[in-house]
């Protein structure tokens, strides 16, 4: 009855209230996706001439370099377009003011702030309908994963919100309906007590940090535990490795979406029901893949991800490098939807490990691959500090034997020659982030 009331009755009286646009948007969102590839990126130029018109007027910061460039927002081409800088994260840090529009004060504005996990911390600003907008791209993603409104969740998340008022308490119970395993705390006796919530409260849906629903996923394993059936689950925040995408499915019995985005411009990427690579999110963002010149790269190599946010007035955001690497793909996704596919992520740029000879290598994958080839490694993290030397931070498995090192160390060394020391850390677990997100590569070179 609460799955009924809180989609058909709550949902809309809340937005009716608020007089927001996300219900509005998401049924757009809804008849577009199905559109043809051409009218969507028809749509998504249109969106995108107005947005950079709009910050060459309103954006102190844009308006004095497109003014200068004269980016030529009409341009059918984008070859104007593609001449704008890109905009990185010390640009924003070191010009935040002038990045707001005239038309906003920045204390009516929603806030956010990012945790700083590549070395620059933002402090960032986005306007109602921008917020509206987000959302409504997070509820269409959320129904290819298997939720539909109304569907309680069970969230594997760090620092979980802890409601404040009437308002939030009657937001969290009549629409958010969400129990949370604070990931912060993941222990045997915090994921039992977790168990025991998901019995009594009976959640449709999993949505939380891939490696902390990974983490979960193993206990239920370990424990014998068979009886957690959602019909949807949402991997975010991170990477999901493919080893992590098949523990998750078997101990839940459920296909894993996987889904990209990021703070600063909301939902990038998802996976649909095919699980074929994640469709790009046209209606709201476009997306570039560019090289070291910042010249596009082709489809299928690998590429920086530059992202100009199309929704939000308040701060816009043109040609932002988000400091991940990822490859995207021409092909049509068998789901039918003309939405193109983001192929796979390789990591952020300060995940890629040096090599002595002056080449990289995407560390994430290095590690997937390394824990895949390799039994008795649990857990591992590769923090390089200097060319010469690579920390491996190692967590012991049940298979763990004398031969594991020696095999993690045969294994690295397709990668790293003799040049560089490999020297293999014991610990019991990987730290996590503030945030409560982890990471597997870190370069400080």
């Amino acid at each position: 009855m609460m799955k009924v009331l809180s989609k058909h009755l709550f949902y809309p009286l809340w937005d009716a209230k608020d007089k927001s646009e996300r219900l509005r948007e998401w049924k757009r969102l809804e008849q577009q996706q199905w559109w043809s590839r051409e009218k969507l990126e028809a749509y998504q130029k249109e969106r995108l001439a107005d947005l950079v018109r709009y910050a060459a007027e309103k954006s102190p910061y844009y308006r004095e370099l497109l003014n200068n460039l004269d980016a030529g927002a009409n341009d059918p081409d984008l070859r104007a377009f593609e001449r704008i800088p890109v905009t990185t994260k010390y640009d924003i840090r070191n010009n935040l003011d002038q990045f707001i529009s005239d038309d906003y004060r920045k204390d009516e504005l929603v806030q956010a702030k990012t945790g700083g996990s590549t070395g620059v911390s933002l402090q960032l600003f986005f306007d109602e309908r921008c917020q509206e907008f987000r959302n409504a791209a997070q509820l269409l993603a959320d129904r290819w994963a298997g939720w539909d409104l109304g569907v309680k969740k069970a969230s594997v998340w760090g620092n979980p919100p802890v409601p404040v008022g009437l308002k939030q308490t009657l937001r969290l119970h009549l629409l958010d309906r969400t129990i949370y395993l604070d990931t912060m705390d993941l222990n045997p006796d915090s994921m039992g007590a977790f168990v025991q919530r998901w019995r009594k409260e009976k959640p449709g849906a999993v949505f939380g940090h891939a490696h902390s629903i990974y983490i979960f996923a193993k206990y239920l394993t370990e424990e014998g535990i068979t009886d957690l059936r959602p019909k949807g689950i949402v991997a975010t925040s991170m990477m999901l490795l493919e080893h992590e995408r098949n523990v998750i499915e078997q101990a839940f019995d459920c296909k894993v979406t996987n889904r990209y985005g990021c703070e600063e411009v909301g939902l990038i990427a998802c996976e649909c029901e095919e699980h074929q690579g994640m469709h790009l999110n046209l209606p709201h963002v476009y997306v570039e893949f560019l090289d070291g010149d910042n010249q596009p790269v082709k489809p299928g190599e690998p590429g920086k991800i530059v992202v100009t946010d199309l929704n939000n007035r308040a701060m816009p955001l043109i040609r932002y490098r988000v400091e991940d690497v990822g490859v995207y793909s021409d092909r049509q996704c068998g789901c039918g939807r003309g939405l193109p596919i983001l192929e796979r992520l390789e990591g952020r740029v300060a995940d890629f490990l040096k090599l002595p000879d002056g080449g990289q290598v995407a560390g994430i994958s290095l590690v997937e691959r390394t824990l895949t080839k390799v039994p008795g490694v649990e857990q591992m993290q590769l923090v390089q500090e200097t060319l010469s030397e690579l920390q491996i931070n190692r967590v012991k498995g049940q298979e763990y034997d004398e031969q594991t090192d020696a095999n993690l160390i045969a294994a690295l060394r397709e990668v790293f020659d003799e040049q560089v020391e490999l020297i293999i850390n014991d610990v019991p677990s990987i730290p996590q982030e503030a945030s409560g997100k982890y990471r597997f590569s870190i370069c400080k070179v």
